[in-house]
């Protein structure tokens, strides 16, 4: 695992991959399928691979966080860059603060509350939480709004903020007087775009966002990987049909659920087997499967032949 401070460099290189992790049937971490996971999006060439709602971390016992951040670390390459998450309640994440410090991660991401908070109490805990870690956050913004532009310019400024993920969903990303306002208080290179394909080309050619995350590189990351350097050359268009391959599945997960599809459907698509959700979550109902494995199956197989092109 890749762990010298987190630089704008290592937001440019990569798609954020955002996985889930596997278990097996006692909930316990299916070692070998993740390995089996970052080795398939590292073979795709990613670099960065965040763990945060897909992975379920806001459900993780904190008796097995430490456990399961060790394995994470080990199970990388040297120059993959892994992120964890911690909380999103205060009381956690104070506590998962305390393991981060004394671990080798560079940072690690806050993950969004939803109720109870404040804007001023947000910018309290990310302060303290930041203390306790003695490393700067990756803030998640999930909701419009969540912290006030000026609340996070003071973060950034403080040197608490190693990056931002934008994830507020828009009926048209184009129309974004948030994120707009956003990007005219900190510097657009800690911004990441943070909802996948379907926003990422607004985001980054009209907002300058720096990267974008994705879950469904997992089921095809030299696709994901392509799109992100046709946008680093400006073309644009090709960028464009290569993220109408992905548009089946997004809506898959749009229509059904986000995590759930992406969880069986890197399954379904024979990457690796993710085994059952670790509760409060569930798998796919037989019928969602049915509707999902003919999908999965056609992106990875879009993916192998991009892989085939590439290396002839």
């Amino acid at each position: 695992m890749k762990t010298t401070p987190v630089t704008q460099e290592d937001l440019l290189r990569s798609v954020i991959a955002v996985p889930p992790m596997a278990r097996h049937a006692d909930f316990s971490l299916n070692k070998g399928a993740n390995r089996a996971l970052i080795r398939h999006l590292e073979s795709g060439g990613v670099r960065s691979i965040m763990y945060g709602g897909n992975a379920n971390f806001y459900h993780i016992p904190l008796s097995e966080y430490a456990a399961t951040l060790d394995f994470l670390a080990e199970a990388a390459g040297p120059d993959t860059w892994i992120l964890p998450s911690l909380g999103p309640d205060y009381g956690k994440a104070i506590d998962q603060a305390a393991i981060i410090k004394v671990s080798s991660y560079p940072t690690a991401m806050v993950l969004p509350m939803t109720f109870p908070f404040t804007d001023e109490g947000l910018g309290i805990g990310i302060r303290r939480i930041t203390d306790a870690m003695g490393k700067p956050a990756v803030v998640y913004i999930k909701s419009d709004p969540y912290l006030k532009p000026e609340t996070l310019k003071a973060l950034v400024d403080e040197g608490r903020v190693a990056s931002i993920k934008y994830a507020a969903v828009k009926a048209d990303p184009a129309k974004d007087d948030y994120l707009r306002a956003l990007c005219a208080a900190v510097d657009v290179r800690y911004i990441v775009s943070g909802i996948g394909e379907r926003p990422a080309i607004v985001h980054l050619r009209d907002f300058g966002l720096t990267s974008f995350t994705s879950g469904s590189i997992c089921v095809a990351p030299n696709g994901t990987m392509k799109m992100l350097a046709l946008l680093k050359d400006k073309r644009v268009e090709e960028a464009e049909a290569m993220r109408s391959a992905y548009m089946a599945f997004e809506d898959c997960r749009d229509g059904i659920s986000p995590i759930r599809v992406l969880h069986d459907g890197i399954t379904l698509a024979g990457i690796a087997d993710m085994g059952p959700m670790l509760p409060m979550l569930t798998g796919l109902s037989a019928s969602e499967r049915a509707q999902v494995e003919p999908v999965a199956k056609a992106l990875a197989a879009f993916d192998r032949n991009i892989a085939l092109n590439k290396a002839a």
